[in-house]
């Protein structure tokens, strides 16, 4: 049943632009270093003896907004779907859980999320390589740029897909959601402890990985409280 739920939702995005923001996210961040190491590249070399390692920095320097105004949009146009022709109730009326729908829902979300991951990783290296940077190719710095701030996202994306699933009007959880792109754009400045500082990978420790696990971690717990409030809920 439950891959006949993922069907389902892979099917009602088919056209609803869904696809289509998953390729822009990454697209955008890298053009915009295609505009800044086209403009200035010989500046922006002198500035580190690691060409590699300044270029992601660089990269990873607006990840985590897209991310964050990434799964916005996302999470309200995937309940605006279910809204939109009132398939709520329908849906619900199925043999199927509505814990089922709901993680139906995260999976598709989180996987058009690592698809997204996948695409940056590949456009980075495309055009680091394009940019000459040297050798070696720091194949694990661009896995971990590319990944592991999608995966310190996972609680936003509980969050938002909370927010969208229980209300109707979908213009809170995008107001919510330019919250979020405020606070990961001044996530220098956030305490380690709020969600939105999680993508930009910074900590007092200086480790990445404990962003990670935190994202995992949280997030999981965030979903499992999103989906029981959910199928507590009476479907409008």
């Amino acid at each position: 049943m439950m891959g006949k739920l993922l069907t389902a939702d892979f099917f009602k995005i088919k056209r609803k632009g869904l696809w289509f923001l998953t390729l822009l996210g990454p697209v955008g961040v890298v053009a915009l270093q295609m505009v800044n190491y086209g403009v200035r590249k010989d500046y922006l070399l002198q500035q580190s003896e690691d060409d590699w390692g300044y270029f992601l920095q660089n990269i990873h320097s607006f990840t985590p907004l897209a991310i964050v105004l990434g799964i916005a949009i996302l999470t309200s146009f995937m309940a605006s779907i279910e809204n939109e022709t009132n398939a709520w109730k329908q849906l619900i009326a199925l043999p199927v859980s509505k814990l089922s729908v709901y993680l139906s829902k995260f999976t598709v979300l989180a996987i058009l999320l690592f698809l997204s991951s996948t695409l940056l990783m590949l456009f980075t290296l495309s055009y680091g390589l394009f940019l000459s940077l040297g050798e070696p190719i720091p194949y694990l710095e661009l896995a971990k740029y590319s990944y592991f701030p999608a995966l310190a996202a996972l609680p936003i994306l509980a969050l938002q897909l909370w927010i969208a699933s229980v209300c109707r009007n979908q213009g809170i959880p995008i107001i919510v959601g330019i919250f979020g792109v405020i606070f990961a754009y001044s996530s220098y400045v956030l305490p380690d402890w709020m969600i939105w500082k999680w993508p930009s990978l910074m900590n007092q420790w200086d480790e990445p990985i404990i962003n990670v696990m935190l994202g995992v971690g949280i997030g999981i717990f965030l979903y499992m409280v999103g989906m029981i409030d959910f199928a507590r809920r009476d479907v409008k």
